[in-house]
């Protein structure tokens, strides 16, 4: 698993018009090149009288899965375009589909190359990135007297506490990078005068909203 990467935030849609042309970018995280595909056929179900719905999508931890198509429109004006903006953003797990409804003014393959891009790169911009980051939860487990100490101490660190269950002793699940692991157990041993006991549990991705 990736320490970190990008992606999407949300499934969205944006629309710019270009010389009298509507161009549409529809956008969706996506983990599979099945689901890549299934998001590209309901795009072109619901613009089905659009001149073209062109696509592409980067999917896997090494955009091992990479398609672009032009659906229509000069060889490596449309899909291409789309992908290489997936590429620049450095976005995985990301499909796009930029449909186009003509204006009558016709723009070229220089100027196609741009108007999907934009599109795609403006798309982007609107839904949002998000940045994937892989932590490890570990279960601080201690008497209750040490709750009130140990919770203000770890939140004023800036890490995050995901939930606090009360059982015998108090249970806190602390997430953590696993580069900072030790140090976190560590500390929070000291802190706690050798008392603290501690579980490593599961890894899980934390979503962090980029500007």
């Amino acid at each position: 698993m990736l320490a970190t990467y990008h992606t999407v935030t949300c499934t969205g849609e944006h629309e710019i018009i270009i010389q009298k042309s509507r161009f549409i970018a529809n956008i969706a995280r996506v983990e599979t090149e099945a689901a890549a595909q299934d998001f590209i056929q309901q795009i072109k179900k619901m613009y089905w009288d659009a001149t073209h719905n062109c696509s592409a999508y980067m999917i896997g931890e090494h955009d091992q899965i990479q398609k672009a198509n032009d659906d229509g429109e000069p060889s490596g004006t449309a899909g291409v375009p789309i992908l290489e903006v997936l590429k620049k953003r450095k976005l995985k797990d990301t499909v796009i589909v930029v449909t186009r409804y003509f204006g009558g003014i016709k723009l070229g393959a220089g100027g196609l190359i741009r108007a999907y891009g934009s599109c795609a790169s403006e798309g982007l911009n609107h839904i949002g990135i998000v940045e994937r980051r892989l932590m490890q939860n570990i279960h601080v487990i201690v008497d209750y007297t040490l709750l009130g100490k140990l919770e203000n101490e770890i939140r004023n660190a800036g890490f995050t506490i995901k939930q606090i269950q009360f059982l015998e002793n108090v249970n806190l699940e602390v997430l953590t990078e696993e580069s900072s692991k030790q140090n976190l157990i560590d500390w929070l041993f000291d802190l706690s005068n050798g008392k603290a006991a501690f579980v490593e549990g599961e890894f899980e991705y934390i979503e962090i909203e980029q500007n």
